[in-house]
C-alpha cells in the first residue's frame, strides 16, 4: 500500500489488475476525454507504462481500492507529464463510471497532493485536463487547484485543448523575512 484515506487505499498496479483496468479504459463514456475506449493492447501498454514509472520515478498512477469491498474502483496517482517545453508533476485520476460523483476521485487526489508535497517535497503539482472535461476540472478545484494556463495537446490524431490546474505547497512561495 502506498497511500490510505478514510475509504480508500492506493497501491501499485499489477498485471493481475488488467481486467479491472479494462472496466475503466474500455468504457466509451469514461474515456471520452481520450477520444474513445482503449483496446486490449492499449490497456496493456497503459499498465506497462505505470509499472515502468514505478521503477523509474517511484510513483505512477496507482490502483484505487475501495476498503469496504476490496475492489479496484479506479486509478489515481502522480506522473511526469509533458507540458509545453517542460515536464510537470501531475495528479491524474480515472474511475469506473459507477463510482463517479461519490467523492472518491477528490479523496484520492487530495492524498496524492499531500504525498507530492510531504514525501516528494514538490513545490507544486498540477492536473492537466481536457477543456471539455468538467467533472475532472471540479475535482482539481476541490483539490485546491486553480487554472493556470492552456495548451493544445495532440493525442490519437486529434488536437485537444487542455487546461493546467496548479496548487503550490504552502511554504513554496512564502516570502523570506528581511535580514
Amino acid at each position: 500500500m502506498v497511500l490510505e484515506t478514510e475509504r480508500l487505499y492506493l497501491r501499485e498496479l499489477m498485471q493481475t489488475d488488467f481486467q479491472s483496468l479494462c472496466k475503466i479504459l474500455q468504457d466509451e463514456q469514461t474515456m471520452y476525454a481520450y477520444e474513445g475506449a482503449f483496446n486490449d493492447a492499449e490497456v496493456q501498454e497503459w499498465l506497462d507504462r505505470q509499472i515502468s514509472r514505478y521503477q523509474e520515478f517511484g510513483f505512477g498512477l496507482w490502483a484505487v481500492i475501495l476498503k469496504e469491498t476490496d475492489e479496484m474502483i479506479g486509478q489515481c496517482g502522480l506522473s511526469m507529464q509533458p507540458w509545453k517545453d517542460e515536464e510537470k508533476l501531475e495528479i491524474g485520476y480515472l474511475f469506473q463510471r459507477r463510482y463517479w460523483h461519490k467523492g472518491y476521485a477528490t479523496e484520492a487526489a487530495r492524498a496524492c497532493r499531500e504525498y507530492a508535497f510531504e514525501t516528494l517535497h514538490a513545490a507544486e503539482v498540477c492536473s492537466i485536463i481536457r477543456d471539455t472535461n468538467i467533472p475532472s476540472q471540479r475535482v482539481a478545484l476541490r483539490n485546491g487547484m486553480t487554472a493556470a494556463d492552456s495548451w493544445i495537446k495532440r493525442y490519437r490524431g486529434v488536437d485537444m485543448p487542455h487546461d493546467r490546474y496548479v496548487v503550490y505547497r504552502r511554504d513554496a512561495h512564502e516570502e523570506q523575512p528581511p535580514l
